[in-house]
Order: C-alpha cells, then sequence, then structure tokens
C-alpha cells in the first residue's frame, strides 16, 4: 500500500547523504515522497557560484531519485541560524502535519550536532507525533549514533545516491563525497544488517 513519506532537509543535499538509496528504493515502490529543505546555504556558498545555486542542484538531484518536482519545497533561512527561528520551522511542520498527514518522517537525527540540523530534528519530533520516525546518518555531525533500523538497498539504488550527489557541484571535493565513502558506509551497514548494501537510521518513532 502506497504511504505518504515526508524527508526534512535542513539543508540542499542532507537528504541524499543521509538516506538518498533508501528515498530511490521507496520511490520505486510507488510511495509519495515529499522533499522540504529549508536553506539554501547562499552565505556559506563556495566562491564562482550563484546565488540559491543549491537549490537549482536539489531539483536535478530530486529528480534522479525518483522524486517528482512538484513535492520539492525550499524555504529561504539563513544557514546556521536556525535556532533563532525555531518557532517559524515548527509552525511550518505544523501546517505540513495538518495538510499531508505522513506515514513517515525522515529528519537528522537525534545525535546530529549541526545546530540547523539539530533544529530540524527536535522541532520534527514535536510535529509529527502521530508518525512514523527515522532520523538519518550523518556520520561527520554524528560522534555517536545508535542504530536501531537498518535499510536493505540494492546497488542501483546505491548508484542513484551516488548520482544524486554529484548533482551537487557546490560540494565537490568534501570527503565524504567520495563515491568509494558512500559505497563503504553502505557495505558496512549491510554487514550488520545481515545484507549486501543498507543504510542505518535511529529509530526514534514506529507506527503500524
Amino acid at each position: 500500500m502506497s504511504k505518504k513519506i515526508l524527508a526534512l532537509a535542513p539543508h540542499p543535499d542532507d537528504i541524499e547523504f543521509g538516506c538518498g538509496a533508501t528515498i530511490s528504493k521507496l520511490a520505486s515502490q510507488g510511495h509519495d515522497i515529499w522533499y522540504f529543505a529549508f536553506s539554501p546555504c547562499n552565505r556559506s556558498m563556495p566562491e564562482g557560484f550563484e546565488e540559491n545555486q543549491l537549490y537549482r542542484e536539489l531539483e536535478k538531484s530530486a529528480s534522479i531519485l525518483g522524486i517528482d518536482g512538484s513535492k520539492v519545497n525550499t524555504f529561504d533561512f539563513e544557514v546556521r541560524e536556525f535556532p533563532g527561528v525555531r518557532q517559524e520551522i515548527l509552525e511550518i511542520l505544523i501546517e505540513q502535519r495538518n495538510s499531508l498527514k505522513p506515514d513517515l518522517v525522515l529528519l537528522p537525527s537525534s545525535f546530529d550536532i549541526h545546530q540547523d540540523h539539530k533544529v530540524v530534528s527536535d522541532e520534527g519530533v514535536r510535529a509529527f507525533k502521530n508518525s512514523s520516525i527515522l532520523g538519518y546518518e550523518l556520520p561527520w555531525n554524528t560522534p555517536k549514533f545508535h542504530h536501531g533500523y537498518f535499510s536493505k538497498v540494492t546497488q542501483d539504488q546505491l548508484e542513484k545516491k551516488i548520482s544524486s550527489i554529484h548533482c551537487y557541484q557546490t560540494q565537490k571535493g568534501k570527503n565524504y563525497s567520495d563515491p568509494e565513502f558512500i559505497k563503504g558506509l553502505a557495505r558496512l551497514r549491510g554487514v550488520q544488517a545481515g545484507a549486501e548494501l543498507a543504510e542505518g537510521f535511529e529509530l526514534i518513532r514506529w507506527i503500524e
């Protein structure tokens, strides 16, 4: 049965890095996927790129993962300033809770130490009390992590994750963009899940 899934990204590319292969799997299964990104990160953009470049890259990335472009929503909050607009972000999430009524919400793990990620995680858990919630893994932001849920993925789904990440030319050169790192992490989580490849999540809430 098709389910409604809401993916919350404080910044464009967080979903791709954290759970891109799982999103590709869910899209291939016919689930209704919505992607919300909260900041274009213009203040931290590398030199030589135009304003809102990350959001243009997001459009291409979402398409690769199988997300309908009409279901990608973006906002203009200032990067690294989310704690000061916590209530505004919560109100957006509550509005989406009431209109979308998602079955599953994917958001940053509660272990994530980035200030923007922490706000989206905390307010997401607050807003979506009646939905299943999984916290995706960004290892460079999580000194510790508790894997309570594993999503087995295929080689093709992992390749789509890598292709979606490569849409972000603004992030090119980051060590965690290296395909070998991405494949290695998927193999590690696969071993933990008794599979070839997997993505690991924090199990925050599960409702059947």
